[in-house]
């Protein structure tokens, strides 16, 4: 029995797609049977990846994402320049910024501590935020809460205290209009942990 086979640059489309993050091999077929039946969208999309490609590094300092170096969280004389949070990935500043609550420093490390993926302190941005601590009064650790964001909160933990650091972590607990009955053990101890007074 013969199967219709997808034209050769089609197929390429449609490999390329589903190796995004979240992007299945049906997912990645219709967003190519999109692009290819809207070539504005699709060149309006390329030239967007090639100009982030282009333009876009890291931050000589914090090592976020930018177009500018040092990037404009670094050189907003505003913010408290004694504070620093630390966090995994640069969409973490984004979540953090939204909030408007946090008025510090930042430092992206990148990813978390993962042994059996390889990754230790060399793989991440451990060796810049060291550099970077003179002035420095409290690191908040806002990393995941997954085995590797403790044990990479830790591991930065065991590293600042000694330099006389204050070193704290973001509370964990319920979301807003979550529902006892549907959390696990682990996040209702983290949200009696993090409770505060009414």
């Amino acid at each position: 029995m013969d199967f219709l086979q997808y034209p050769q640059p089609l197929a390429d489309l449609i490999s390329s797609l589903a190796r995004l993050p979240g992007i299945g091999p049906k997912t990645a077929g219709r967003l190519a049977f999109y692009l290819i039946q809207q070539p504005r969208v699709s060149e309006d999309l390329a030239q967007a990846i090639v100009v982030a490609n282009r333009d876009i590094k890291k931050c000589s300092i914090c090592s976020n994402f930018t177009d500018q170096d040092p990037c404009g969280l670094c050189q907003n004389t505003q913010r408290d320049q004694t504070l620093l949070c630390v966090v995994e990935h640069p969409r973490d500043v984004v979540s953090l910024e939204k909030t408007r609550e946090f008025k510090g420093l930042y430092h992206v490390l990148h990813g978390v501590l993962s042994p059996m993926d390889g990754i230790g302190p060399e793989q991440l941005t451990v060796s810049l935020l060291l550099k970077r601590l003179d002035g420095i009064g409290e690191v908040v650790m806002a990393l995941n809460p997954t085995v590797e964001g403790e044990a990479t909160a830790l591991y930065l933990a065991r590293l600042l205290k000694p330099l006389g650091i204050k070193v704290t972590r973001i509370a964990h607990g319920l979301p807003v209009g979550g529902d006892l009955e549907y959390a696990d053990e682990v996040t209702i101890a983290r949200a009696l942990e993090g409770r505060r007074q009414l």
